[in-house]
């Protein structure tokens, strides 16, 4: 009998499919060994799991691999492990032991009083049933059916990306937030996704359907339901596919106000998503695959800095400096053990304790700035005390490459308005331009972690405070005569967009595959028309 579970929408789109439960691995077993074997295989189990991490994030780029790099750096822990050996040398077996350790792990997170170490419990959970499957010989996940609709309380991004989503599917989740990590992932990959279902996630079995745009799943879906949907997703794709046709025109509304639209590039496979000559530009381009061993590299920066300038052809290009900290760490170079890594040493704040660090990423930025326009964007700015700081780096830098005799040039030098501070104070700052990150600014101005699943409905950028932040920051622009736009999540969002141009945005940075839909969200809307714009 059909039967429908209201949930969050998460990403939007229609999926049908073969629910597939991703449990704990409650009812596996295996036989015991002695004290010597229960610990070897626990330790091979462990090394298995660390192999299959490791291989993940060598497939991955940007900030996908650095989203499942929090669970190889646990892996690497051996105090992680301590635990468990420790309940086998007094008797108790591989699995078990490890289990139980584990849940002392995942407890503490999940009881932690800040919001992002709870979230990173379910990375604790997918670390736990990583070992658990070595350890029973049934290896990683496994190939999932084409099209599935993976049903779990709730899914750590390292899942997410090991599945082959080229093959249709969807996701829903008992928790989660529509904020998450997995939820922006999702979105970026067309891949339908409701969240908090509660309890009734355990209840999906047969067939599924996933409404992410309605915020519905439907378990066993009638055949007139399903005929519906099906013709509605044969629309979906049709208008995407219209999207994508038309993704090289220039992205006007109706009323013929044209808005920029950028793309957000985290590694190189984003430059194979969409042609250049799609985007207006390059909008974000994050510089946080920058490992330890490369933090000092100044030619493999530059390097990484010229193909995306080349790429681009003659398109602006604005790379953000390290925005390492909070759910980025680099070890050796972040912080450990902060309380509440969010509201700790992120971004420029981190730059400045790093000066020998922080010149090596400038001067290859002004090397690649020969190329064509880039543009140096800071992260995490909240005084113009920090801004004059960083300019005073800035100005050494090229100092130094003009005594050297090394070419360079002198690109725009801005910063990212994500801070509430900065953004009520926009128009102290002596910026070359403005660029928006709504994610954390919506966050940090609402009390609401972007990885919460108990307060997701609070973290919204159309928080009529969050408008007028935005529209503060866009006023204090105009008022300076800077360019203003927006890099964060809400940029890609198409129920946001209309807010956002209301509030005087004309320029929006978004993920390569939201691009054509972005831009035919845009063509529907007429600003000249009350309520739709400024």
């Amino acid at each position: 009998m059909e039967q429908r579970i209201v949930g969050r929408a998460a990403s939007d789109g229609l999926a049908i499919g073969p629910a597939v439960i991703l449990r704990a691995l409650e009812a596996a077993s295996r036989a015991k060994g002695s004290i010597a074997e229960e610990h070897a295989a626990l330790a091979a189990a462990v090394v298995r799991a660390r192999q299959a991490v490791a291989e993940l994030i060598e497939r991955l780029e940007g900030d996908a691999a650095e989203l499942i790099g929090f669970q190889m750096a646990l892996l690497e822990d051996d105090a992680l492990t301590e635990a468990a050996y420790a309940r086998i040398e007094r008797g108790a077996a591989a699995d078990l032991a490890w289990r139980a350790a584990m849940a002392e792990e995942i407890a503490g997170y999940e009881s932690a009083d800040d919001e992002y170490f709870r979230a990173r419990a379910a990375d604790l959970a997918d670390i736990r049933d990583r070992v658990l499957r070595h350890l029973f010989g049934l290896g990683d996940d496994g190939e999932l059916p084409s099209g599935a609709i993976i049903v779990a309380r709730d899914l750590a991004p390292s899942t997410f990306l090991g599945v082959d989503w080229s093959k249709g599917g969807g996701i829903a989740l008992g928790e989660g937030s529509p904020t998450s990590h997995v939820a922006m992932l999702a979105r970026g990959r067309g891949v339908p996704m409701v969240v908090g279902l509660g309890q009734a996630w355990e209840r999906l079995t047969g067939q599924v359907l996933v409404d992410g745009g309605r915020a519905v799943v439907v378990v066993d879906p009638s055949p007139e339901l399903l005929l519906s949907a099906r013709a509605e997703g044969d629309e979906l794709m049709h208008r995407k596919a219209n999207a994508i046709a038309r993704q090289c025109e220039p992205a006007l509304t109706r009323d013929g106000t044209a808005v920029a639209v950028l793309v957000n590039i985290s590694g190189p496979a984003d430059m194979t998503t969409v042609p250049a000559r799609a985007c207006d530009g390059v909008g974000l381009a994050r510089t946080e695959f920058l490992t330890a061993n490369l933090l000092r590299d100044e030619e493999a920066q530059y390097r990484a800095y010229a193909e995306l300038v080349r790429w681009a052809d003659g398109r602006p290009v604005t790379i953000r400096t390290l925005d390492a900290g909070g759910d980025k760490p680099i070890p050796g170079y972040t912080l450990d053990g902060e309380s509440n890594p969010f509201l700790g040493l992120r971004g420029l704040r981190l730059s400045l304790r790093h000066p020998d660090i922080f010149r090596v990423q400038l001067r290859a930025l002004a090397r690649a700035a020969v190329l064509g326009p880039l543009k140096v964007m800071l992260p995490m700015v909240t005084n113009v005390a920090e801004l004059d700081a960083a300019r005073g780096h800035w100005r050494a830098v090229l100092d130094e490459l003009a005594g050297g005799n090394v070419a360079f040039a002198e690109p725009a030098f801005g910063i990212m308005v994500e801070v509430p501070a900065a953004a009520l104070a926009a128009q102290h700052f002596a910026a070359d331009f403005f660029s928006i990150g709504t994610n954390d600014l919506t966050q940090y101005a609402t009390a609401a972690s972007r990885d919460g699943a108990e307060v997701a409905d609070y973290a919204d950028v159309l928080h009529p405070g969050v408008l007028a932040m935005i529209a503060h920051v866009v006023g204090a622009g105009r008022a300076r005569g800077v360019d203003v736009s927006i890099c964060g999540d809400a940029a890609g969002d198409v129920r946001a967009i209309p807010a956002l141009l209301k509030a005087g945005v004309r320029a929006l940075s978004v993920s390569p595959g939201l691009l054509p839909q972005v831009k035919a969200a845009i063509r529907e809307l007429d600003l000249a028309r009350r309520g739709e714009g400024a």
